[in-house]
């Protein structure tokens, strides 16, 4: 198999380390001391400009002089140094930097241009380089440690990705303290080239990790940082910190009177649907880690808190209040069961005290009964040192539980001493345990979000939904004409014209240019009615007089066209005043008045609300936030949201509203963010949802340029489903053939489909043994980022046939230009045209991408591949492997 792009940086065979020094107050000596104290088994090369003496090694004045390959280069001198020496390696044919030298784009100018010269030589080499100012890297498995971080931390199935230098080295002698050990640590720095996403591709395969930390300041890369997190997210959990919680993003821009969304909404809408876990704190990163490494999820929130003390208990039920979750309610055979097993006085409810005197085996009773309950999803056991209960014994009792049951099972055990040995227990056992309730409960959070946001990444809805098609070309002769004048914010017509191009519900209107015409058209319309001034120039008319609402006489009518309009002209003497819109008065006392938003974040692209509306817009914090495309199971997820339920759900027994009206509207306004990229702000309030459905009173709508390129959708974080991309033949004997990409409901039969395989073509295209896929690679293959790979699949048949019988694939390679490709038949359709037929539309794909080159490797007994590919216009060229080749496309 081939080596990952990153392997030279992670699992290198040899280090050169330049500054390093035995002045262990220097960065390149703290560097190098960190490499030989870790014992490194690979060749080390100590490179230092002036002459220097270090015991048992020889310290060379050049990298041309060490005269052996060298696959890492640990850079930790002066600013100034650092182009000539990244230079040097690049022509040395060194593949991966470590930079840890500082003074470079955040000092100036100078800084800036040296970080301009070192980018340039390293990516004129095909270099990949990590930082600059970064601690480094640590592998404690493989013995590496070139950072400049205190001591030796513990080999694990951690994986620590940070931005922070400092952080990264104050969380390394926190874990040490606590035995916490890591796969790798990486700090990233100011990643001027490498980042996240990256680094998060590494750590997708890497076998010794099982969990990854990520410490997160800022998002240079909203679409590759998504792409790598929602990659790894499908295969191992992730769980994220951001600081800067309060902070804006430098170069947020203001839209019209008001800005965008606080970006830490965004970004925990970011986070919830890439599929990973968000906490507050470090502490929480590593609580979440602990207990989602357990590999047990909740399928609700429902948790039942057992305790031999009220006092814990009602500390843990109040905290899973404010998280959101549900404290779980007993059935009647588990009330039952609790009475035979406990003695008269315990609780008879959520949280269970089972009081000061119980002993180890009515706590332990307890635990079983609840967990055999269909209506808890976790379960929190508090113990408090009481003289009744052994802790140790308990613990025993409570690690062999959690082996017979699917539940998530947490402890926490309080005080201290007498407990000491019982958590120790725990963390043999990989059981999670605390020192407080709330830490706990935080903890059982995280582990029913990560459930969730897993469920949510499965989606992979599409820029279209099933729906009536919308009117695109309409639509966008509406923005290129508002655009076509230098306007920024579409007329009141013109955006409700875009509103009903998506088939939005808007209701119907008139324009009265005098106050002749609005009596007619109230008369027509019929009474009441409600009058807005339309034109520019003016902001808001609700705050400017441009609104008379339930208008009930035609007399009222006349005389509000005129008011209307002096009062506006009297605020702002210089507006356009185009009429005075006639609609219908909506008089629904029970309808839930909403506002549904886009705004432009500067790093994440459009992001959709909804929240309150009309009269109760101010209820700012009942506003739930979601990232496009969407469908209707991420819109049903996106309704749940605790505030945003609340406020639908309405006052008490209010009619419940027409939530199937209320999802379409939103798929809808989804529809517009993917389709029409130049909109740059969309308010849509009120709109109005009750029993009858969903009706839109107003809309405004600002623009502007954009230049898509090759890529469609480029404007937003999360690629959609490329529909697009769906194809239809006949084949001679008239089977029909679907190609089309992959789904991740195609698991099953992605699965059935590499069984199907004869062992030789199994081994032709995977270049392995294999009878099946495991989890991992099955996820991979089947939940893809549709936006860095593509894989495409054909079926034969009807269209519900769920049987594959070809799949072809690629994946961009780091230079973004060229790709590697992958492609099997099943054995009984070949010969037939399906491998050129799907051959041809993933080039398509690939060139509509933007790519330039595909490769792929072909093993030289594959006769029938090569001939396919030569045919194709392929052309073979020798590499490394001898019993490979390699066959090059130009797109």
């Amino acid at each position: 198999m081939t080596q990952h792009y990153l392997g030279h940086l992670f699992a290198p065979r040899s280090v050169a380390v330049f500054g390093a020094s035995a002045e262990r107050n220097s960065l390149g000596g703290v560097v190098f001391a960190n490499l030989v104290a870790a014992r490194f088994a690979g060749a080390v090369y100590p490179i230092n400009l002036r002459p220097q003496e270090l015991p048992g090694h020889r310290v060379y004045g050049s990298l041309d002089e060490v005269g052996a390959a060298v696959d890492l280069a640990v850079i930790a001198t002066p600013a100034e140094t650092v182009p000539q020496i990244v230079e040097a390696c690049g022509k040395r044919g060194v593949k991966a930097i470590a930079l840890l030298s500082a003074g470079f784009a955040e000092t100036g100018a100078r800084g800036a241009f040296l970080e301009r010269s070192v980018l340039a030589s390293a990516r004129r080499h095909g270099m990949r380089l990590l930082g600059a100012k970064c601690l480094g890297v640590v592998r404690p498995a493989q013995a590496l440690n070139v950072s400049a971080g205190g001591g030796q931390p513990y080999a694990g199935d951690l994986a620590l990705v940070s931005q922070s230098a400092a952080v990264c080295a104050s969380v390394l002698d926190w874990a040490h303290t606590n035995d916490i050990g890591f796969s790798t640590i990486v700090s990233l720095g100011t990643a001027i080239d490498l980042d996240f996403g990256d680094v998060l591709d590494f750590l997708i395969s890497d076998i010794q990790t099982r969990s990854i930390l990520l410490h997160v300041e800022r998002v240079r890369d909203a679409r590759r940082f998504m792409s790598g997190l929602r990659a790894a997210a499908r295969v191992k959990p992730v769980v994220v910190v951001k600081v800067g919680r309060h902070e804006e993003p430098q170069g947020l821009r203001r839209l019209g009177e008001e800005s965008g969304l606080p970006f830490d909404e965004v970004f925990d809408a970011a986070i919830t649907r890439a599929g990973a876990v968000r906490v507050r704190t470090v502490g929480d990163l590593f609580s979440a880690a602990r207990v989602l490494a357990g590999n047990k999820r909740p399928q609700g929130l429902r948790l039942a808190v057992v305790a031999n003390g009220r006092g814990p208990g009602v500390l843990a039920a109040d905290r899973a209040v404010d998280l959101g979750l549900e404290l779980a309610g007993f059935c009647a055979e588990t009330l039952a069961a609790l009475d035979r097993c406990q003695r008269g006085g315990w609780s008879r409810r959520n949280p269970i005290d089972l009081l000061g005197d119980a002993d180890t085996e009515r706590f332990a009773q307890a635990l079983e009964v609840c967990s055999t309950d269909s209506g808890v999803d976790g379960i929190l056991a508090i113990l408090c040192p009481q003289t009744l209960t052994d802790p140790l014994r308990l613990a025993r009792r409570i690690i062999e539980l959690a082996g017979r049951t699917e539940k998530p099972i947490l402890a926490c055990w309080m005080g201290e001493v007498q407990v000491r040995e019982a958590r120790r227990l725990f963390t043999d056992a990989r059981l999670p345990s605390f020192r407080a309730p709330e830490a706990a409960v935080e903890a059982f959070a995280a582990l029913a979000r990560h459930h969730q946001n897993r469920v949510n990444l499965l989606q992979t809805p599409g820029a279209l939904s099933r729906q009536t098609p919308p009117d695109l070309e309409g639509a966008k002769l509406i923005i290129e004409s508002a655009l076509a004048e230098r306007r920024e914010y579409l007329g009141e017509m013109e955006a409700k014209a875009l509103a009903s191009a998506f088939r939005i519900p808007v209701v119907p209107y008139m324009l009265a240019r005098s106050p002749n015409e609005a009596l007619l058209f109230a008369q027509q319309i019929g009474f009441p009615v409600a009058m807005k001034v339309l034109g520019s120039g003016f902001g808001r008319r609700s705050e400017c007089g441009g609104v008379m609402l339930n208008l009930t006489s035609a007399q009222a009518v006349r005389t509000a066209h005129r008011d209307l309009i002096e009062a506006v002209q009297a605020k702002f003497p210089q507006a356009r005043i185009e009429g005075v819109s006639i609609e219908r008065m909506q008089m629904l006392p029970e309808a839930r008045e909403l506002a549904i938003g886009v705004s432009t974040d500067p790093v994440f692209g459009p992001v959709i609300s909804l929240g309150p509306g009309g009269k109760h817009a101010r209820l700012a914090q009942h506003r739930a936030v979601a990232l496009p495309p969407l469908n209707r199971s991420l819109i049903d997820h996106l309704l749940a949201e605790s505030h945003v339920a609340a406020y639908l759900q309405g006052p008490e027994h209010a009619p419940e509203i027409d939530r199937a009206a209320l999802g379409g509207l939103l798929e809808r306004v989804s529809e517009m963010v993917c389709e029409m990229p130049w909109i740059r702000r969309l308010e849509i309030n009120p709109c109005l949802v009750d029993a009858g459905g969903a009706r839109v009173l107003n809309v405004r709508v600002m623009v502007g340029q954009h230049f898509s390129g090759e890529n469609r959708y480029r404007h937003m974080a999360i690629c959609p489903y490329p529909v697009h991309l769906v194809r239809h033949w006949q084949m001679t004997n008239g089977t029909g053939l679907c190609v089309r990409p992959i789904r991740p409901e195609d698991a099953e039969a992605e699965q059935d489909f590499v069984r199907g395989l004869t062992d030789r073509s199994r081994y032709l295209r995977f270049q392995m043994s294999l009878n099946e896929l495991t989890p991992a690679a099955l996820a991979r293959f089947t939940q893809i980022d549709y936006d860095r790979e593509m894989a495409l699949v054909a079926q034969a048949g009807p269209a519900t046939e769920s049987t594959l019988i070809g799949e072809a694939r690629y994946t961009i390679n780091p230079d973004g230009v060229s790709c590697e490709f992958g492609l099997v038949v099943a054995d009984a359709w070949r010969q037939r045209g399906v491998g050129a037929r799907l051959m041809h539309c993933l080039m398509d794909a690939a060139r509509e991408r933007g790519l330039k080159t595909m490769r792929g490797e072909v093993l030289l007994e594959n006769e029938g591949m090569r001939r396919l590919m030569a045919a194709l216009g392929f052309n073979e060229e020798s590499g490394e492997d001898e019993e490979l080749v390699e066959v090059v496309s130009a797109l």
